[in-house]
């Protein structure tokens, strides 16, 4: 991987984190609208993942979603302003941390329903098919929803009708509060794939090089025609399902081993390491995501609340 990318990836990790940093304080000051799922630990998937995509490629996210809005180019102040519900949001204060939207970059939108997101992708990657364009559409989801019903449908009809699409599967651990081991019946979310004849592989989901390479090979067989794939992550969120969740099902030792393989220190080790960048210039970079996301912060409640007048619109059709 270049050096410019490999920087960006890095770049756009950190600006997720400040992201997350950030919206938990205000949360806990009382000033966001709703609850939160924090994707804080899996910033790597999301980065790396989107840097391969283009603004016409399409992804589909989840509840746990502000990662791969920011990854795929929105703008910190606008997403802060919408978790906020502002009007200056993307979905002008409608849609909040579960709902971003953007499809100027091919954001199809975050999605609160499990598993919901991926018939979204199929069908955009269906249209990309039947316009004959190089558009590939990754859909996002949790370790939970490889057990909706709506998981296996898609990946059935993307194998048959060979869509250009890549499921990618951040295995966190938990859905909710129950441990994928109590929930899944396969170790590898991945062996999956063999029941729609695709490829389906594991990855390291803190490894920026590993998700690099999977994403790489999945997104060639899908501009050539050859259809799905389906890439599982394997990584760990560091606070639990929402932000007042107790975490009595899982250990602050277990949190802890986890923090350890922090995907941000481990990037930054191997800079280090192999004298890509020097730790001034990691600095520097840390400082700049956190003038970014406080500047977010500071556009956000500073913007005004939707008018009541203007309640309907952009909800229904005329």
């Amino acid at each position: 991987m270049d050096k410019k990318r490999l920087q960006s990836i890095y770049e756009t990790m950190l600006t997720i984190r400040y992201f997350e940093d950030k919206a938990l304080s205000l949360f806990e000051e009382n000033q966001l609208r709703g609850s939160v799922h924090l994707c804080t630990g899996q910033e790597a998937v999301a980065a790396t993942v989107c840097s391969h995509l283009r603004d016409e490629d399409y992804i589909t996210s989840t509840h746990r979603g502000h990662g791969h809005c920011i990854a795929k180019g929105a703008e910190p102040d606008k997403a802060m302003a919408e978790l906020m519900g502002k009007a200056a949001g993307y979905c002008q204060g409608r849609g909040g941390s579960m709902h971003i939207a953007d499809v100027t970059k091919g954001n199809l939108g975050a999605n609160a329903i499990v598993g919901a997101g991926l018939p979204i992708a199929a069908g955009a990657a269906l249209s990309a098919k039947l316009r004959k364009t190089d558009q590939v559409a990754v859909a996002f989801f949790g370790d939970g929803a490889s057990n909706e019903g709506v998981f296996h449908e898609a990946l059935n009809l993307a194998s048959v009708w060979k869509l250009p699409i890549i499921f990618v599967c951040e295995n966190n651990q938990f859905g909710i509060s129950t441990h994928v081991s109590k929930s899944t019946s396969v170790q590898d979310i991945a062996v999956r794939a063999k029941a729609y004849d695709i490829p389906g592989e594991v990855v390291d989901g803190n490894d920026v090089f590993s998700i690099d390479e999977a994403i790489k090979r999945a997104i060639k067989r899908a501009k050539a025609g050859e259809g799905p794939s389906l890439i599982e992550c394997k990584t760990y969120r560091w606070y639990g399902h929402w932000i007042g969740d107790p975490q009595v099902y899982r250990t602050k030792e277990d949190v802890e081993s986890w923090k350890k393989k922090c995907p941000i220190k481990r990037l930054e080790t191997y800079f280090l390491e192999n004298k890509i960048m020097t730790q001034q210039e990691l600095t520097v970079m840390h400082n700049k995501a956190v003038e970014v996301i406080d500047a977010a912060a500071d556009f956000a409640i500073s913007s005004s609340d939707p008018d009541p007048a203007f309640v309907l619109d952009n909800v229904y059709c005329e």
